[in-house]
């Protein structure tokens, strides 16, 4: 038999609302409280997925997508948040919907002949039968800088993921001719990041 509790508020035993709900809005805890969830559950208040990776070596000439060189940090003070995104190809899948935020930094080594060293971040809403380029991270240097100049760059987006079968991302390297791009597997120099926010929209 199926039991059914209806109440607007729950107090603790002092007398305090710790769930109130009005007008289809629902209030869990008061100012100054702490919302925890168990040892074990799945907490879906706050941040669920949170994934970081890095590429390993140098990127030496124009590359689309970037399939090769690539890990999930490994240092030993890294941790994810849920089950991470995954990478087949070249081609970055979310573990599942929402509104995620999608960053890229890189690190470049620069020269006279001004290389933009750009990393290009597109992103597709059919499973790849069309890609849209969303941002671009840029490391160059002017044409007066000095041989082995290093610069580095930083951009992020947010992804409206609504289909994880459908909505990917695929990054690509360009306007690299003497220059290169900065790789390490020992410590983060260019990479990417995928943090999801909330529910997609």
């Amino acid at each position: 038999m199926t039991a059914i509790l209806k109440v607007d508020t729950i107090q603790d035993t002092s007398g305090n609302n710790i769930i109130n709900e009005s007008s289809d809005t629902i209030t869990i805890g008061a100012s100054g409280d702490t919302l925890q969830a168990g040892s074990g559950a799945t907490n879906n208040l706050g941040i669920s997925e949170a994934d970081q990776w890095r590429v390993t070596a140098n990127i030496t000439s124009n590359v689309d997508p970037i399939t090769a060189n690539l890990e999930r940090i490994d240092d030993a003070s890294f941790s994810k948040i849920g089950t991470g995104v995954s990478v087949s190809s070249g081609v970055w899948s979310f573990p599942s919907t929402g509104l995620w935020q999608v960053s890229c930094f890189l690190t470049a080594i620069g020269d006279t002949q001004a290389d933009n060293h750009i990393i290009s971040v597109y992103a597709t809403t059919n499973n790849g039968s069309a890609w849209d380029e969303i941002f671009q991270v840029c490391g160059g240097v002017n044409a007066t800088a000095a041989q082995g100049n290093q610069n580095t760059g930083y951009l992020d987006q947010f992804v409206n993921v609504t289909d994880v079968s459908n909505v990917k991302i695929k990054f690509a390297a360009t306007s690299i001719s003497n220059g290169y791009i900065m790789g390490n597997s020992a410590l983060t120099l260019t990479g990417f990041k995928f943090i999801r926010l909330g529910d997609s929209q």
